[in-house]
C-alpha cells in the first residue's frame, strides 16, 4: 500500500479520534469523569488550559497508527474488520495504560477508568473502521 495512502488515512484517522474525544470526553461525560476523580488535585487542564498541539499530535498518532498496521502489516481493508481490530488494540492498549495508572496514581477511580476504557475502546473501534475504509478505497 502506498506511504500516501497510509498518511492520508491516517490523518483523517487522527481528525476524526479528535472529534468523537472531544464529543465524549469534552461534552457528553465531562460530569462522569469529574464526577471519578481519583484524590489527585489540579491534574485535569480547564480549556483555557488545554494544549492543542500535543492534544492534535496524539491524536494524530492514534490514527497513524492504525493505518500503519492496517496498511502495511495487515491488509485490513473494511469497516467490520478495522473496526474489531481496532476495538482489541484499543481495548489493549488502553487497558494496559489505564491499569498502570490506576495502579501508580490518583487520576481516576476505579470506575473512571473502567469508563476511561470502554470509551477508548469504541473510539478505537471507529475510528480503525473508518480508516480501513479509506485504505480500502480503490482496491
Amino acid at each position: 500500500m502506498s506511504t500516501s495512502k497510509i498518511l492520508i488515512a491516517g490523518i483523517v484517522g487522527g481528525i476524526v479520534a479528535l472529534i468523537i474525544g472531544f464529543l465524549l470526553y469534552g461534552i457528553a461525560l465531562t460530569s462522569f469523569f469529574e464526577a471519578n476523580m481519583g484524590s489527585a488535585s489540579g491534574v485535569m487542564k480547564t480549556e483555557e488550559g488545554l494544549l492543542w498541539i500535543p492534544l492534535i499530535l496524539g491524536h494524530l498518532a492514534m490514527g497513524l497508527l492504525f493505518a500503519v498496521i492496517f496498511g502495511r502489516w495487515a491488509s485490513i481493508s473494511t469497516f467490520a474488520t478495522g473496526a474489531k481490530a481496532g476495538a482489541v488494540i484499543g481495548f489493549l492498549v488502553s487497558f494496559a495504560v489505564g491499569m498502570i495508572n490506576f495502579a501508580t496514581a490518583n487520576i481516576h477511580n476505579l470506575n473512571g477508568t473502567i469508563a476511561n476504557i470502554a470509551i477508548s475502546t469504541v473510539q478505537s473501534a471507529i475510528v480503525a473502521g473508518i480508516i480501513a475504509v479509506i485504505l480500502g478505497r480503490g482496491k
